[in-house]
């Protein structure tokens, strides 16, 4: 039977594991040359629809801080993404993104006092090159601005992954992942009309890969996503973001035939040695995961919110 820890982590690694497919989507399915427009209508109708269903808003200090998280995590995230996508071929951006395991591991230690242990840097440069593997190829260019946003997209949701584990959530994982999608989609609304204009008419499929992204790879990814921060180390859930490059590559060969090297084949079993060395249990109390109840009633302070109006 397993145990509760790693059902926590196998019900993580399923957020990874979608936006994994985000790639496969987009190309397949939703109009070219608009990535800030997806991002937009993947974070706002699921934010708003997962806020239908708590029917909880924040309070006090949250509303900033449900704004600084969802600017991390999503806005700023989705956006710097979009530069380094448009400047970078899309292996060196996985690289850079591979990167965040390493600066999660780094913050935590300092802001959540989480040890930092030699198996888990040598588990992040063994990532790193298996996600090198995996997508470079001979060749990738490099773009000094290119480089700098997926770096700085690697650096926002790092940093946001430690600040959301910091500031102990007065709600559910469902409750709070709403309001940084909410957030995250109000801050990327602008610049997504300012950078790519007004929506155009788009088609079914199109409405389809948008539903999806909304749905699964967003709502569902995220809720899934913060579940497993709250439950497990900062470090730990980090590491679970190296199966999404591997997940994109198997799903480019499964479904659009794209061929498979050795090394390809090799970076995806260093990836997920590095995985399964980061996130083998301890015997530390502190890591034993404890995975939150999605729909608890909601306190702030001595005050209890049950969500309904």
């Amino acid at each position: 039977m397993l145990s509760n820890r790693t059902r926590v982590l196998l019900a993580t690694a399923v957020a990874p594991a979608t936006w994994g497919t985000t790639y496969l989507v987009t190309t397949e399915l939703l109009p070219p040359g608009r990535p800030l427009l997806a991002g937009v209508l993947r974070a706002l109708p699921a934010g708003l629809l997962l806020l239908a269903i708590v029917r909880v808003l924040p309070r006090g200090s949250w509303w900033w801080r449900a704004a600084v998280l969802g600017t991390l995590n999503i806005g700023a995230f989705f956006a710097l993404l979009f530069v380094a996508a448009y400047r970078l071929p899309g292996g060196v951006a996985a690289i850079a993104g591979a990167l965040q395991p390493l600066l999660v591991a780094a913050l935590a230690t300092v802001v959540l006092r989480e040890r930092l242990r030699l198996r888990t840097v040598g588990a992040g440069v063994a990532g790193v090159v298996g996600v090198a593997l995996v997508v470079l190829t001979a060749s990738a260019r490099l773009d000094a601005i290119g480089v700098a946003a997926a770096l700085a997209g690697a650096g926002s949701m790092a940093v946001g992954i430690v600040l959301a584990k910091r500031w102990t959530p007065p709600a559910s994982p469902l409750v709070t992942t709403s309001w940084q999608l909410i957030a995250g989609g109000l801050v990327l609304t602008p610049v997504a009309l300012l950078v790519e204009g007004p929506p155009s008419e788009v088609d079914a499929p199109a409405i389809g890969g948008y539903v999806y992204l909304s749905l699964v790879g967003t709502a569902l990814a995220y809720v899934l996503w913060f579940r497993g921060l709250a439950a497990l180390p900062a470090a730990t859930t980090s590491f679970l973001s190296l199966l999404s490059p591997v997940v994109a590559v198997l799903a480019g060969w499964a479904v659009l035939g794209q061929g498979l090297s050795l090394f390809q084949l090799l970076g995806v079993a260093v990836v997920l040695a590095a995985v399964l060395v980061a996130t083998r249990p301890t015997d530390r109390p502190a890591d034993r995961a404890e995975a939150p109840d999605l729909t608890r009633p909601v306190r702030y302070g001595t005050a209890p919110v049950d969500g309904t109006p």
